[in-house]
């Protein structure tokens, strides 16, 4: 559903990632493994448009979308939520959930359906959708993050981090409605610094180090990589 060859992505003379190839395919949960600086966001930020490759390329569905501005690549149904959540704190939860469905603003029928969409999935965000984004705790910003995000019907939702900062109850149930999602459809990249508990919803993962990647296998077999599991799952 979405390939990545050989992609390499510079900051002046700084290299972030390295002729870096993926794929990730249709109805999966992909997690995306590394230390801070490993290159994840890096990743995210230009499959979304927000960085441009130097060399290689992006495909989704098979036509290649890199280079396009980040507005065509949620208009084609690839949509982020970013690594520190982003919200307009001052604007309401109704105002933050409706800015993400700006692609898609004249199906008002449809930003509707989204809308009760996230309500479902997020109870408490439909209760307090007239409280400023920036009064919520910080489990229930993001799941206002995850809920913008949503509301322009990806097909693909690329995770930044969403567990950081996060006491363990609200990581748990973070980590049940990506479960939710994914299972009704949306196709899921997930960077996440949460090895242990990411692994155990995923179905493959890739781990980057220094923007190349070093290790592509089943949740299951990275989980008991010697290796990886002192350095990202500390057991």
């Amino acid at each position: 559903m979405l390939e990545l060859e050989n992609l390499s992505v510079s900051f002046g003379s700084f290299v972030a990632l390295r002729n870096l190839s993926m794929e990730i395919r249709e109805g999966e949960l992909l997690v995306l493994l590394g230390a801070n600086g490993a290159g994840k966001s890096t990743l995210l930020k230009t499959i979304s448009g927000l960085l441009k490759p130097a060399s290689g390329t992006i495909k989704f569905q098979g036509k290649k979308i890199s280079g396009l501005s980040p507005s065509k690549v949620v208009k084609v149904g690839i949509s982020q939520c970013a690594e520190g959540r982003k919200l307009f704190p001052e604007m309401s939860v109704h105002k933050n959930l409706i800015l993400g469905a700006y692609t898609c603003r004249n199906d008002k029928k449809g930003v509707q359906k989204s809308l009760a969409y996230v309500y479902n999935l997020y109870p408490i965000l439909k209760e307090k959708e007239n409280d400023p984004a920036g009064s919520l705790s910080g489990g229930q910003q993001q799941m206002v993050a995850i809920g913008r995000a949503l509301m322009s019907r990806p097909k693909v939702l690329l995770l930044d981090e969403p567990s950081m900062g996060l006491a363990p109850l609200v990581v748990k149930q973070m980590f049940e409605t990506i479960e939710t999602i994914n299972r009704e459809g949306t196709t899921i990249l997930l960077a996440e610094q949460n090895a242990y508990t990411a692994l155990k919803i995923a179905n493959r993962g890739y781990v980057i180090e220094g923007g190349e990647v070093v290790m592509s296998d089943t949740s299951e077999n990275i989980a008991k990589n010697e290796r990886i599991r002192q350095a990202y799952i500390g057991a």
